[in-house]
């Protein structure tokens, strides 16, 4: 959407007359109501650098229920939240109590919001809490954060579901250019049942970060469909 300053990434504000981290609100006219979306800053979330970056699919749509680690204070986390709405919901998962604090303040506006404070590394304590989800998102820069996500998959996505994952360079492997790390990265996500379908990088918003998306498991049908693509 233009705003008077610009072109701007937004989301409707489920939460209308509050912001979550001094974002600018803007107000727009939809027929005869007055509809609050609020301004989603691509140099503070990675999930909303791939998008302005023109990912394909995030594979988050009203409805959708979302398992998020590394959750921090919920920046981000808060513009899943307005994207799925009052009938998805999002799984937020943050190790430190201390950053959790804010995550769980913002989500107390938020119902659709489960905040989860403990360490993605072992889904099994927190696996009476989640739900099977639609997609998974991680942002954990940690070294191995593929297996991490191949844990998490394991227990709550159903097969053929969707992962996003942000990856940073220099946790994979500091010795490696960033294309080799992320390279290096997308094997071992293969290894854990992970399709990749799409790889960008997110300059200039990060540096030396790349989002991988793809496919969980895919069933038949979607291995079907993917080689007609391929013929095509």
């Amino acid at each position: 959407m233009r705003t008077k300053d610009g072109d701007a990434l937004l989301t409707r504000n489920m939460v209308p007359g509050v912001s979550v981290y001094n974002e600018k609100r803007v107000t727009v006219e939809e027929g005869e109501n007055k509809v609050e979306y609020r301004v989603w800053n691509p140099f503070r979330s990675k999930l909303g650098a791939a998008i302005v970056g023109g990912i394909e699919n995030i594979y988050m749509e009203p409805g959708s229920k979302v398992l998020y680690l590394g959750a921090a204070s919920g920046t981000t986390v808060s513009h899943v939240s307005d994207i799925v709405g009052e009938n998805g919901v999002v799984y937020a998962v943050e190790f430190s109590k201390r950053t959790g604090r804010d995550l769980v303040n913002m989500a107390r506006k938020r119902p659709n919001i489960i905040p989860i404070i403990d360490d993605a590394r072992y889904p099994k304590r927190y696996r009476m809490l989640v739900g099977m989800v639609d997609v998974i998102f991680a942002d954990v820069a940690q070294p191995d954060q593929a297996r991490i996500l191949g844990l998490n998959a394991q227990y709550f996505v159903k097969n053929g579901g969707h992962f996003v994952i942000s990856i940073k360079a220099n946790c994979i492997d500091s010795t490696l250019p960033a294309e080799a790390a992320f390279a290096k990265e997308v094997e071992r996500l293969k290894a854990e049942k992970f399709n990749p379908k799409e790889q960008l990088t997110l300059e200039p918003y990060e540096k030396d970060h790349a989002v991988v998306t793809g496919i969980y498991r895919p069933t038949p049908e979607q291995l079907a469909e993917e080689e007609e693509q391929e013929e095509s």
